[in-house]
């Protein structure tokens, strides 16, 4: 059966709640899910090749591409030079010519020695063309602090890439995210920006173990609520939680959405939340001036103005470089108490 039939007939059996699918009845990581996830695209498609710096070392990318290369081989799992703007020439050359790969780079500031085949390459193809082609290419991503990683390795860039035209930009928070989303791209055939942050890959939740797909393009409602929204993207959906868990026991009933894919956005899910809750906090791991939460709150000024009885606030980091120092981290990044207190602060 066809790659896509397979998830077609696949997706009619999963009943999705806000941890994945709870008929499942499996609980694994983000990191398994993304383990799995790839195996059985390079299972069921001859066509996907995954590669990059690290991927079939002793850590293998935090575990998510252990144990690939045994099982499929160095032709279609292996390592690579320290080389990132040709490895990402050759994922699009690769894609061009009816491939799909999925490569790998582990930290996400080393993607800006690729950008020239991204954007001027790999984005901008299809529409050249006029839709005879696609690029399916896949691009994994990491980002996110730890070991004092610091300012050349810790950055989230995701405002960059979602700035570009002709780029999928997707930021699962949840295992069944990762695993769904990764098939989604691969079924999509347009170039993906994957990001993953490193503090999700231990998360745990329910994930079928047949392949399935997440839809582009659709977030979903993690906690219900009538007094404020939150939209939250990566590591702050689960931030955004613990303090919706927090505001609740103070009477404050917020609404938590995660967006999981920011390119394409799902406007409708804010813009109909917004309308119930008249108050909004975007929050995003990247920097405050020109980011994700600055384009999401225009929207929303833009499109749902007579909506809002407050004005919109923004959790995301400051503008500065990112500090290695752990003291520095700890007031540099947005947490649990940041949001509840943008929260408190529009519902005083």
């Amino acid at each position: 059966m066809p790659w896509t039939k397979i998830l077609a007939e696949n997706n009619k059996l999963i009943d999705t709640d806000i941890d994945g699918d709870k008929k499942a009845g499996r609980e694994i990581t983000y990191r398994e899910a993304l383990l799995e996830a790839q195996d059985q695209l390079l299972a069921n498609d001859s066509k996907v090749f995954v590669y990059g710096e690290g991927v079939d070392d002793a850590g293998s990318i935090f575990g998510s591409t252990k144990g690939l290369h045994e099982k499929y081989g160095i032709k279609r799992v292996f390592d690579t030079p320290l080389s990132e703007s040709a490895l990402t020439g050759v994922a699009v050359g690769a894609a061009l010519a009816g491939m799909r790969p999925i490569l790998v780079h582990m930290r996400m500031d080393f993607l800006l020695l690729t950008l020239d085949q991204i954007i001027n390459h790999a984005a901008i193809w299809h529409y050249s063309f006029s839709g005879q082609i696609k690029v399916p290419v896949i691009i994994r991503c990491i980002v996110g602090r730890g070991w004092g990683s610091g300012p050349q390795h810790s950055q989230s860039l995701e405002a960059l890439l979602y700035h570009v035209p002709g780029l999928r930009v997707y930021m699962p928070a949840t295992p069944y995210d990762a695993k769904g989303l990764m098939m989604e791209a691969v079924k999509d055939g347009h170039p993906t920006i994957f990001i993953e942050h490193r503090w999700l890959y231990d998360k745990k939740g329910q994930v079928p173990e047949a392949p399935y797909s997440v839809e582009k393009g659709k977030g979903r409602v993690v906690v219900e609520g009538s007094d404020v929204t939150i939209v939250a993207t990566s590591l702050m959906v689960h931030e955004s939680a613990t303090a919706v868990k927090k505001l609740a026991e103070e009477g404050i009933k917020a609404e938590l959405i995660d967006l999981r894919t920011i390119k394409p956005l799902d406007e409708d899910i804010i813009l109909k939340s917004v309308a119930k809750t008249g108050k909004l906090v975007v929050t995003d791991y990247g920097w405050h001036t020109g980011g994700v939460a600055s384009s999401i709150s225009c929207m929303v000024s833009e499109k749902g103005f007579s909506s809002l009885r407050k004005p919109v606030k923004r959790v995301t980091c400051p503008d500065i470089p990112t500090p290695t120092a752990h003291n520095l981290e700890a007031a540099y990044y947005p947490s649990a108490d940041d949001v509840a207190n943008a929260v408190r602060e529009l519902c005083s």
